[in-house]
């Protein structure tokens, strides 16, 4: 619940933004339903330009959200025996918060993908609804650049982290996505690929360093 409510001033901030960049309110519901994942959102809205770059806004929520790959595959062990319309609306509803979740409770032996499906789709809720909301009063809440509610964003990753958490092992992989995407931010490339880079060079670090332990 607290990791819910904790994505509630990311998803005004989507909202706002997507008010700012005038799409209507039924566009910026579409986008955020159909999307549902905050940071390829903001960086499409980042990119929005008229007339609309259509392909290159989905290009970047398509780069970005290739972190879902991994994801999906460490959660085989819940999704195993799901089928059909059950297995396509729990993924399609899988974002970092519900992932995190997941993991706790696959840790602690628990493999229910009703509880994955359950998370995912009141974190949904709760997106559409702040998306809304922070639509509707973009007008009245425009806020400065540097106001703390943008920080929500980092603020809902820190609380996945400790969700993820594991020991003072977990520093080394997180410590490498984090240096890997500041050198691509430093070297000059713009979003969506800081991101990206991050993420695989700390999966991929930790995925082989947990191989060798196994070895």
């Amino acid at each position: 619940m607290a990791i819910t409510l904790g994505l509630s001033p990311f998803g005004l901030v989507v909202g706002m933004t997507s008010d700012q960049v005038g799409l209507s309110l039924l566009e910026t519901l579409l986008m955020s339903g159909l999307v549902f994942a905050g940071t390829s959102q903001l960086v499409a809205l980042q990119l929005w330009s008229d007339p609309a770059p259509v392909l290159g806004a989905t290009l970047a929520c398509l780069v970005i959200n290739l972190r879902l790959l991994p994801m999906g595959a460490a959660l085989a062990p819940v999704l195993d025996r799901t089928r059909g319309l059950r297995l396509w609306g729990t993924l399609a509803l899988l974002v970092d918060n519900a992932f995190a979740l997941a993991i706790a409770e696959l840790r602690a032996g628990r493999r229910d993908v009703g509880f994955l499906f359950g998370a995912g789709f009141g974190m949904w809720l709760n997106w559409m609804a702040m998306c809304a909301v922070g639509h509707l009063f973009g007008n009245a809440l425009r806020l400065p650049a540097a106001h703390p509610v943008f920080f929500a964003s980092t603020a809902a990753v820190l609380a996945i982290l400790v969700q993820l958490w594991r020991g003072r092992a977990d520093l080394q992989p997180w410590i490498l996505a984090g240096a890997v995407a500041l050198a691509v931010q430093g070297a000059g490339l713009g979003a969506p690929w800081p991101v990206l880079a991050g993420a695989f060079a700390g999966a991929g670090f930790g995925a082989w360093r947990d191989g060798r332990r196994q070895a």
